[in-house]
Order: C-alpha cells, then sequence, then structure tokens
C-alpha cells in the first residue's frame, strides 16, 4: 500500500464470502501463482490490522512458498477471536514477502562451545 511496506498484500480471490467462526480455520484462495526464483522464498504474513481487530491470524505464520512450487497461493487463515468474521472476496487476508534463502549444512559434534547464556529456554534472559 505504501512504498515503503516490505510486504504485497495477499487479497481473497474466493467466488463467495468466507465466514470463519472463533476457533476455527479456513484455507482462502488467492488466485495467484509464481515463480520465485531458485534461492528465494516467500512469507506469507498475517496483517496486524485483521489481527488486532478481529483475531484473524496464520495458522503457520509464517507460511513458506518454495521455489519450486508452482500451484495457487492459498492462505491458512485461524480465528483466534471471540466472534465470527467474513472475509469478502476481494479484502486483504495476508502479505507476501519475497526473501532470500540461506542454505546452511549441519555438522554433527559432540561437544558445543559454552555461551553465558547455555541451555537456557524460553523466558530464559527475562
Amino acid at each position: 500500500m505504501t512504498s515503503g511496506a516490505a510486504g504485497m498484500d495477499l487479497s481473497s480471490a474466493e467466488d463467495g464470502p468466507v465466514t470463519i467462526g472463533p476457533g476455527e480455520r479456513a484455507a482462502v484462495a488467492t488466485g495467484l501463482a509464481l515463480e520465485l526464483p531458485d534461492g528465494y522464498e516467500g512469507q506469507v504474513r498475517p496483517r496486524s490490522g485483521l489481527a488486532r481487530k478481529h483475531g484473524i491470524t496464520l495458522t503457520n505464520a509464517p507460511g513458506t512458498i518454495d521455489s519450486d512450487y508452482r500451484g495457487e497461493v492459498t492462505v491458512l487463515l485461524v480465528n483466534l477471536g471471540r466472534e465470527a468474521h467474513t472475509i469478502a472476496p476481494g479484502d486483504r487476508i495476508a502479505q507476501l514477502v519475497i526473501a532470500p534463502v540461506t542454505r546452511a549444512t549441519l555438522l554433527e559434534v559432540q561437544d558445543l562451545t559454552d555461551t553465558k547464556r547455555g541451555a537456557g529456554g524460553f523466558g530464559h534472559t527475562g
């Protein structure tokens, strides 16, 4: 919507409205297919306005579109709100960010180097 936006809007291309009840999920078609260059991915991300106002977000955020996928982009939405929400054809439902993919080679080792954090898990650093 603006020149500084990192993501492109994805809109519903469904033939009619899709109503998602509280706690329900829906796969919403976008009518969009991509051919991404090797070494890139599409990241499907929630729209902050839908999440804040209605509790609508993605079941798998971010969703990944691989460079060798050639099918239609479908957005997997979930309603975490308390009321049903209806997506009309043409409504913006998610955003798409195209990003480079870094490929790593994993090495199996017997020991890891020590750090100040160590093996501290969720919430360990405050």
